[in-house]
């Protein structure tokens, strides 16, 4: 889904002390990220290769049922539409759907080219987008896991390539590191308030709780994980968890197998592309678990455990164990 592939948790931008960027100021930017990417071996892209100041940003819209907690932004218990405001999503729903409005600087996965919202983004932002979608185009894992993967790669690369490009003691690199720092731990509290949504509406599937409970205690769910994440935009429901899980879901196993490779970059790189040629492929996991559709949830979630547990592998074979902090 080309959407979502930039829609993270990290879409907020953070307040610090930089203003955004000049839009002059990228061309030179992005051929410094290009060669930090080359050296920890990340192949050349077609993105942000021009400057398309026609194109601003881009709004989606996402809406499901309120009685289905979807498992992430592929589900297709979330239908995606287009909209041009918050209210015309939530009429495409109906008073019975949660939706989800918001807008992102470029669209994933299609050659991305810097638009006039990404240029005029803070230095952090510009160089978590330029790094997470290049980052897509190293690999063809399922989104469930490479959107998390991609997130811990171009949260440690913004932090070294600042390191390098500024030095230790600037605020520039204080301001990416934190950026990084940030992000991580929204990852993983995402994951934990999911995590008792997903428990809640195992209840309700089994009948435990009442509708009206459900929706009670969801509520009570997502107004502690708003003052937890702190995320800004759109209120939280269910499928804007199911968004965010997306990238939250692998997060603290795939940062464990980074710290495993001692957090060097061109390693670790070189470890997920021999698990990305390892891999299943999809229809040996359909047939493993007698699944029909690719489009289904229960594919989903057993194409992503496929690729963990190939993952896993490769580590034992090499005397790792990773447990997630």
């Amino acid at each position: 889904m080309a959407l979502a592939g930039v829609l993270s948790p990290g879409c907020a931008q953070l307040q610090d002390l930089f203003a955004p960027l000049r839009v002059g100021d990228w061309p030179a930017l992005v051929e410094d990220i290009r060669t930090f990417e080359r050296r920890i071996g990340f192949q050349p892209t077609h993105n942000f290769r021009r400057f398309a100041p026609e194109e601003s940003a881009y709004s989606f819209c996402g809406y499901a049922s309120r009685f289905v907690l979807p498992y992430s932004y592929e589900d297709p218990a979330i239908r995606w539409a287009v909209a041009e405001t918050r209210e015309q999503c939530g009429e495409m729903g109906g008073p019975g759907a949660d939706s989800y409005f918001a807008t992102v600087e470029v669209l994933g996965e299609t050659g991305a080219q810097v638009t006039a919202a990404m240029a005029g983004s803070r230095l952090e932002r510009f160089l978590y987008v330029v790094l997470h979608e290049d980052c897509h185009d190293q690999f063809d894992l399922p989104y469930g896991v490479e959107e998390a993967l991609c997130d811990v790669l171009a949260y440690r690369a913004m932090a070294v390539f600042a390191d390098e490009r500024f030095g230790s003691r600037a605020r520039e690199d204080r301001t990416v590191r934190r950026y990084g720092d940030v992000e991580s731990r929204r990852a993983r509290e995402t994951k934990e308030y999911y995590e008792q949504l997903e428990r809640l509406y195992v209840r309700y599937e089994r009948k435990e709780v009442s509708s009206e409970r459900l929706l009670g205690e969801r509520e009570r769910i997502f107004a502690t994980a708003g003052r937890a994440i702190a995320w800004k935009g759109a209120p939280l429901n269910n499928v804007v968890m199911a968004n965010h899980m997306t990238y939250s879901r692998h997060y603290p196993f795939l940062e464990g197998v980074l710290e495993a490779h001692d957090y060097d970059l061109a390693r670790a790189v070189a470890f997920f592309r021999e698990v990305d040629r390892a891999k299943p492929a999809p229809a040996a996991v359909m047939r493993q678990h007698a699944i029909g559709s690719e489009k289904s949830a229960a594919f989903l979630r057993a194409y992503e455990a496929a690729v963990i547990e190939t993952m896993r592998k490769a580590l034992a074979a090499r005397g790792i164990t990773i447990t997630p902090r």
